[in-house]
Formats: structure tokens, C-alpha cells, sequence
């Protein structure tokens, strides 16, 4: 029921097994309507009952709900850590975790005024986060959101095309740790 018709991205928590989708549609317009309403918010979040990827719609017996990001203009990303979910926002880093009934997730705020290239530009390594931002290179780690020292950093971020930041992807080299 009221499963979405837009998002931005989905994601399965591996540690709650619940669909979530991250810059979503609404509600529809009834507990037995089955889309959502079409209508795309850019700072929504909606999950489905657990275990059950077809139930979006929340009742008193299930597990489905929604949020919606306080800070931002729109979501960017989500990873997946060991301990939480990090939701980037264009200005913004928000922990998601799962709390349980009533409420399911909750969202906290740890980071104004940053900044991520992409939507494929952060990644997770255990439970620290690496991104790419707009004018430097940032890591998460231990609750602390830090920008990472870097020589060449004049090199890669002078010369950018910012056309092109949705080719942006941060990936994990195991060669170098």
C-alpha cells in the first residue's frame, strides 16, 4: 500500500531489514490506495513496514512511516554504516538510526555547512564515512564530521567541471587502506 513512485534513492537497511526511500512521494490518499501521490518532496524520507517491502502506508500495526529532513534544501545520498544511516543533504549530514516502536527511525543532525559533490560521492568503510565535497575532502568518523588534509587538493577542485558532479563517485582503494 501507498508504496512510492519517485525517489531519489532506495535503500534496504541490512540491521532492521526496511525499505527506505530517500527524496520521495507522499502518502496516498488512503490506507488501501496503492501508489504514493506522485507528488516528489525532496527532503522526505518513507519507509516500509519490516520485512514487508510492499507496506508504506503506516497503521497501529506496522512499522511503516516517514520523516522529513530539517535541514537542506534537498537529500543527496545515504550510506550505510555499521551504527546508523548518514543522510547528506546539499548543506547538511543527518544520522538516521533505528529506534523502534512508535517511531521506528529517528533522525539527528551532526553537520551544518557541508557539503557533497554528488550522489555517489560519499562512501562508507566500517563505520567511518569519506565524501567528496565541493571544496574539499571530508571524513566521519567516532560522532566528528572533519575536512581531511590534502596536498593536492588545489589540483582536483580548481579544475573541476561542476557540469558534470552526478559522475562523481568515491570508492574504496583496499591497496592503500
Amino acid at each position: 500500500t501507498s508504496v512510492p513512485q519517485v525517489a531519489k534513492q532506495i535503500l534496504v537497511s541490512d540491521q532492521d531489514r526496511h525499505v527506505i526511500a530517500f527524496g520521495c512521494d507522499g502518502f496516498g490518499a488512503t490506507a488501501t490506495t496503492t501508489q504514493g501521490n506522485g507528488i516528489q518532496d525532496p527532503l522526505l524520507i518513507r519507509f516500509s513496514s519490516q520485512e514487508n517491502p510492499v507496506d508504506w502506508f503506516p497503521t497501529a500495526t506496522n512499522t511503516a512511516g516517514d520523516l522529513r529532513l530539517g535541514g537542506g534544501s534537498t537529500f543527496v545520498q545515504a550510506v550505510e554504516t555499521k551504527q546508523q544511516i548518514l543522510v547528506f543533504t546539499d548543506k547538511t549530514l543527518h544520522s538516521m538510526r533505528f529506534i523502534g516502536p512508535p517511531f521506528t527511525f529517528g533522525l539527528q543532525e551532526l553537520s551544518k555547512n557541508i557539503t557533497i559533490m554528488g550522489p555517489k560521492a560519499a562512501v562508507a568503510v566500517d563505520d567511518v564515512v569519506f565524501w567528496i565535497g565541493q571544496d574539499a575532502f571530508y571524513i566521519y568518523s567516532n560522532g566528528q564530521t572533519q575536512q581531511m588534509p590534502c596536498t593536492v587538493k588545489d589540483k582536483v577542485f580548481l579544475d573541476i567541471n561542476t557540469e558534470q558532479l552526478e559522475k562523481i563517485y568515491g570508492s574504496v582503494n583496499t591497496d592503500f587502506n
